[in-house]
């Protein structure tokens, strides 16, 4: 998986790449799909939910242009298997998962792999997690119909928000915000697919 990153989709943050190679994504997967744990693909979780593409967490993470100092918010957590990506390479990892079930599985699971630097909640990720902010990067595994304003409210002057938006499922793009002294600017980059991000300031639940 680490070497097809590398070489087919050249990613080329080393960090990133040793995060992903040091967290057992199988892990993370329900237990009939472990044999694909690895491969090239998106696969389903619980409550229709899913686990990102490789190439998707290895791009999104590279995009936050990370170190060891900084703090991290993440919206929609999953099966925390982004979550654990990034506590590899930041100082503190704030994560929220708006179903209740899912964010206790996660945060055992990283408990199981020794992971202390991040936590989960259960609440509307497109609220943010105000008491832990300014953040210095805030990564959101859903698509959502725009960027969510309290997301880039909780950003420090330079940070980066990574969030697929699209007015619909299939019209996703990945943008990267980078908040700026006097607001903030918008990077494109490329075509993708996520689950909707429901809450106040994403998509209504059906």
């Amino acid at each position: 998986m680490v070497a097809r990153l590398r070489e087919y989709y050249h990613i080329c943050d080393q960090t990133v790449l040793e995060a992903m190679s040091s967290i057992p994504r199988h892990f993370f997967v329900p237990e009939a799909l472990q044999g694909q744990a690895y491969g090239d693909h998106a696969l389903p979780i619980e409550f229709n939910q899913t686990i990102s593409q490789p190439f998707i967490v290895a791009r999104m993470t590279e995009l936050l242009e990370l170190d060891k100092s900084m703090r991290v918010l993440e919206i929609g957590a999953g099966s925390g298997y982004q979550t654990a990506v990034l506590a590899r390479l930041a100082s503190q990892v704030y994560a929220l998962e708006r179903i209740g079930e899912l964010a206790r599985d996660a945060l055992a699971r990283l408990r199981a792999l020794g992971i202390h630097n991040a936590t989960v909640k259960a609440f509307d990720g497109t609220l943010g997690w105000n008491a832990h902010a300014p953040y210095d990067g805030v990564l959101v595994a859903a698509g959502g119909p725009q960027v969510p304003e309290p997301l880039v409210a909780q950003l420090k002057t330079g940070g980066r928000l990574v969030i697929p938006i699209g007015e619909t499922r299939e019209s996703q793009r990945l943008v990267r915000v980078i908040k700026t002294e006097n607001g903030h600017r918008v990077e494109e980059h490329g075509p993708c697919q996520f689950v909707p991000l429901i809450g106040q300031h994403g998509w209504r639940s059906q």
